[in-house]
């Protein structure tokens, strides 16, 4: 690799990097295609690019980064032995006295495979069933194979979800869990931002290192719309990009054995409906999938809000698949290492794989990706009467369309044009989810910095 210094406002750099490992060659095919321009692969190449390039940042504004480095551009190139990237204008902090970091380096490689790998394969001609239950699935598994993460090992992989806006004492809280289970032999997976998706991993580092284990997993699974918002951090040392959110929300369910759940916004809360949604199904009333909702003391009311939304739009059921565990970090990682010594059991039992389970059934409607303009939120069906798994896939529209307006260019780009979406549904229903959102506002849970203002109005 070669770097140059460039002369701008902000340090940058030129450079030519030569991947090696897991990203050693590409077909003509798949460098012509992340080269087109007419197409918006290669503009999606160099916006994922430039998030992992500034790995760390603290900014949740998707648009900052690219007005921060307006002439930031990546080439990927094919050679006789290989391949090389060839990068104008990156970011001088992932370097270090000319030479990128490492981890930046591989979490760079990482965005070329998977965009490479969706472009030809989940693309036009690709040959995958996109439009059935199974076809999806298979797709997740093929960009997850791709990544090479899926390994026969013992059950032991954690899922953290949690806001990247948290108080301090509630990121600390997380190292605490997260060091707990590191302690366990547990490895962490998270959406790879900041906040409560690295404190996990931060926790995990320390307990790893004390019980010598050097073949740990920080998996960061994320996707192009909400990358830029939550840049990865430097601890991830797998990432995957997949397609769109709800094949994010599949890979999570399928890969981890076990679920922990920390204070968050809007997007912690659609994690909590999409996978109640699917563990509420009768398909799945036999499954065990330890889910623990968790957080230091003071954040007990807000798990108690938490609750008594899910008590009232899916009913008394939905509690019987989740644990509240508030000020413990080591009884979480005891409930939690027992939940997945009976994955680990069901999983033999029932012959499936340790590393993917197949054996969750997860339905079309929660796969399918849902475009959130305002049409699709106004008429999202958010009424008493239905099946509890039903309601919960439209709250989770719900929650998903306001994490659109928040954080993803287009929503964005829907909210400036045409106003706030407008969500409607029975009046308690809607007055609870009025009360949730307000206190997720009050409680700075949707904003890193600056004053928020919601893309959303609830009609009650």
């Amino acid at each position: 690799m070669t770097a140059t210094p460039n002369a701008t406002v902000l340090p940058t750099v030129n450079a030519r990097i030569y991947p090696k490992g897991g990203l050693d060659v590409l077909s003509r095919d798949e460098v012509a295609r992340l080269r087109d321009a007419s197409t918006g692969i290669h503009d999606l190449l160099r916006r994922c690019a430039l998030a992992v390039l500034t790995s760390g940042s603290a900014s949740d504004d998707p648009r900052a980064a690219r007005e921060l480095y307006p002439d930031f551009d990546i080439e990927v190139h094919q050679q006789d032995r290989g391949m090389r990237i060839d990068l104008t204008r990156a970011p001088a902090m992932a370097f270090v006295d000319g030479e990128i970091i490492r981890g930046v380096a591989e979490l760079l490689f990482a965005v070329v495979r998977d965009l490479a790998y969706t472009a030809i394969e989940l693309g036009k001609g690709g040959g995958r069933d996109l439009e059935s239950s199974d076809g999806l699935t298979d797709s997740v598994f093929g960009l997850l194979r791709n990544a090479r993460i899926l390994h026969p090992a013992d059950p032991n992989l954690v899922v953290c979800w949690g806001g990247h806006s948290i108080s301090r004492d509630e990121y600390i809280y997380t190292k605490q869990v997260g060091y707990e289970l590191g302690l366990r032999g547990l490895d962490i997976c998270t959406g790879c931002g900041p906040g409560a998706m690295k404190g996990p991993m931060k926790g995990a580092t320390i307990a790893h290192a004390k019980q010598r284990r050097r073949a740990m997993r920080y998996i960061g699974i994320t996707e192009p719309g909400i990358i830029a918002a939550e840049s990865p951090n430097p601890i991830v040392n797998h990432l995957v990009i997949m397609p769109d959110i709800e094949k994010r929300l599949e890979a999570f369910v399928r890969m981890g054995h076990g679920i922990i759940v920390f204070p968050g916004g809007v997007g912690t809360a659609e994690e909590i409906l999409y996978l109640l949604g699917i563990l509420l199904r009768e398909e799945n009333a036999g499954l065990p999938f330890p889910l623990i909702l968790t957080g230091p003391t003071a954040s007990a009311p807000y798990f108690e809000q938490i609750d008594k939304f899910l008590r009232l739009t899916l009913g008394e059921v939905a509690t019987q698949r989740y644990e509240i565990i508030v000020g413990d970090p080591e009884r979480v990682a005891r409930a939690m290492s027992q939940g997945i010594r009976k994955v680990r059991e069901y999983r033999i039992e029932h012959k499936d794989s340790f590393f993917f389970n197949w054996s969750i059934d997860i339905p079309l409607t929660f796969q399918k990706p849902f475009v959130p303009t305002h049409e699709a939120m106004a008429s999202l069906d958010l009424h008493h009467g239905r099946k509890p798994h039903e309601l919960a896939a439209d709250l989770r529209r719900a929650f998903s369309g306001i994490v659109a307006g928040n954080v993803k260019e287009d929503g964005m780009r829907r909210i400036e044009e045409f106003g706030p979406f407008e969500i409607h549904g029975d009046p308690d229903m809607m007055q609870s989810l009025d009360a949730l959102l307000r206190a997720f506002v009050e409680q700075r849970r949707m904003k890193i910095a600056g004053e928020y203002r919601p893309c959303y109005r609830v009609v009650t």
